[in-house]
């Protein structure tokens, strides 16, 4: 603190604070479906909406840059990501290999209430398939991915699957127009519940490995069929 009673630790960490928060929600942001991937990023339209000077914005769209969500050009500014037919079969099928382990684990290491969890989470997708719930299944099937890595208690495995930019993949190739959901995946989804209800990691590495490349194939079908600049995927 100084002679006037300001304490500059206090304003470091109200900084930080804020920063973080403008980080927090633009990531959230980019997750979602409500910007198009290319759409130009201004500074002075985020420092709007989320209450933070400047130089905060300019250090949060940096550290964005620096993990994949945005690309940042001479000229061109601050764009969100979009990705080429290429560079997101790199990211799916990294996603199969680091999924498929974390379900493995997961047999190993997922506690009796995890377990439960997951039955919950796959009972609310069968009721959502049944009703014709597109929306809700999706939320369950994100649920259920996410509830895996969890049950895994594998940090390093989980740190390296958090870093895939996977969603803004879908959010870019998505087929939107195609029945949802995909014919066969929530019987997939049983499959890997099952493997690690019996305690199964060889089993559940296999069906993750399975449920996850066939998206894959799916989306890649489709790109093959209608080749565009930025398709929309399954």
């Amino acid at each position: 603190m100084d002679s006037n009673g300001f304490d500059e630790t206090d304003a470091v960490r109200t900084s930080a604070t804020r920063q973080d928060q403008a980080y927090d929600g633009l990531r959230s942001l980019l997750l979602s479906e409500s910007i198009e991937p290319g759409t130009r990023l201004t500074e002075a339209d985020l420092t709007r909406m989320f209450n933070v000077s400047r130089s905060t914005m300019r250090a949060v769209l940096v550290r964005l840059a620096q993990e994949g969500y945005v690309t940042s050009e001479v000229n061109r500014g601050v764009r969100t990501r979009s990705f080429s037919v290429e560079e997101a079969a790199d990211i799916l099928e990294a996603r199969e290999t680091l999924e498929s382990a974390l379900a493995g684990k997961a047999a190993e290491r997922a506690t009796d209430e995890e377990i439960a969890e997951l039955r919950r989470t796959l009972e609310e997708m069968e009721a959502c398939k049944a009703r014709g719930d597109q929306a809700g299944y999706s939320q369950g099937n994100r649920r259920f991915h996410q509830q895996v890595k969890e049950a895994a208690h594998q940090h390093t495995l989980a740190r390296a699957y958090d870093t895939l930019l996977y969603p803004l993949v879908m959010r870019q190739y998505r087929n939107l127009s195609a029945p949802h959901p995909r014919a066969g995946s929530l019987e997939e989804h049983q499959a890997i519940l099952l493997s690690i209800v019996t305690r199964n990691p060889q089993a559940a590495t296999a069906a993750m490995r399975h449920h996850v490349a066939s998206a894959r194939e799916a989306l890649m079908l489709r790109t093959r069929r209608e080749p565009t600049d930025s398709p929309p995927g399954a």
